[in-house]
C-alpha cells in the first residue's frame, strides 16, 4: 500500500499544478507567447516529437558520455589520494576550485580546444566537468567511512592493501559513490544543456538548439515542450540509477 501510495503522490501532485496552471492561462486570458497553459504545450510536444526526441537523444548521449568520463576521472583521483591526507589536503580545494567555475566562463575556449567543427567534444567535457565533482567528494567520502572496528580486524589479519580496498573500503563506500553518481547524472544533463547554449549546438542539434530555435521564432509552446523533455529525461534517468543503486546494494551489502 505505501508504494502505491509513493507513486500516485506524484502523480496527483503534478496534475493538481498543471489544472491549476491551466485554469489562470484560462481565467485570466494570459497571451500564449507570455505563459503557454499545458494543453498548448502538450500539443506542441505531439506536433514536434520527432524532432524533440531526436534533440533528445543528442542531448542525452553527450551527457552520458560525459558522466562516464567523470566517473572514470573523479573515481581514480579519489583512489589515489585516498590513503594520504597530504595528497588530500592538496587536491581537495582543486576539485572544489574545478567545481564552482562557471561553464558559461570557459566554454567559448573549450569550443576553440576541441574544435569549431566538433562542438560536441566541447559540450562533452563541460559537462564532465560539472558532473565531476559529486563523484569525487562522494567517493573519497566513502572511501575513508570504513568501520575504525572493521580496520583494525583487517590490521590482525594481516590484510594488504588490495584486499583492504577491495573487500572493505568499497563495500563501505559503495552507498556514497553511488549518491555521488545520482547527483552527477542530473548535473550532466544540465551541464550538457548549459554548454550547448554557450558552445553553440548547431550541429549537434540538441536540446539547446530546439529551446534556442522555438524562442528566436517565438514559438513560447514548443521552447515549454522541449523543457518538458528535459525534466522528464532527467527524471528517467535518475529513477534508473535508483534502481540500480537498490540492486547494487541489496547483491553486494545485502540490504537495500
Amino acid at each position: 500500500m505505501t508504494r502505491l501510495y509513493s507513486i500516485l503522490a506524484p502523480i496527483v501532485l503534478i496534475a493538481l499544478i498543471l489544472a491549476g496552471w491551466e485554469g489562470v492561462c484560462r481565467a485570466m486570458a494570459i497571451p500564449a507567447y507570455f505563459l503557454p497553459p499545458p494543453s498548448a504545450i502538450a500539443v506542441a510536444a505531439v506536433e514536434n516529437a520527432p524532432a524533440l526526441l531526436h534533440s533528445a537523444w543528442n542531448t542525452l548521449s553527450m551527457a552520458l558520455v560525459a558522466l562516464v568520463v567523470a566517473s572514470v576521472l573523479a573515481m581514480a583521483l579519489a583512489l589515489a589520494v585516498a590513503p594520504s591526507v597530504v595528497l588530500e589536503s592538496g587536491v581537495r580545494p582543486l576539485a572544489v576550485a574545478l567545481q564552482v567555475t562557471p561553464i558559461v566562463a570557459i566554454a567559448p575556449q573549450a569550443v576553440i580546444w576541441a574544435g569549431l567543427d566538433h562542438p560536441e567534444r566541447a559540450v562533452v567535457g563541460l559537462a564532465a566537468v560539472v558532473a565531476f565533482f559529486p563523484i569525487f567528494s562522494g567517493a573519497l567520502t566513502g572511501l575513508r567511512s570504513a568501520d575504525p572496528d572493521l580496520e583494525r580486524l583487517f590490521d590482525l589479519y594481516g590484510a594488504g592493501r588490495g584486499q583492504r580496498l577491495l573487500r572493505l573500503r568499497l563495500p563501505s563506500a559503495a552507498p556514497f559513490i553511488l549518491e555521488g553518481h545520482k547527483v552527477a547524472a542530473g548535473l550532466a544533463i544540465v551541464g550538457a544543456v548549459v554548454a550547448e547554449f554557450v558552445a553553440g549546438s548547431g550541429s549537434a542539434q540538441g536540446l539547446a538548439w530546439r529551446i534556442l530555435e522555438a524562442a528566436n521564432r517565438l514559438q513560447i509552446a514548443k521552447e515549454f515542450a522541449a523543457v518538458v523533455v528535459l525534466g522528464v529525461m532527467g527524471v528517467a534517468l535518475h529513477g534508473l540509477l535508483q534502481a540500480g543503486e537498490r540492486a547494487i546494494l541489496l547483491r553486494w551489502r545485502g540490504r537495500r
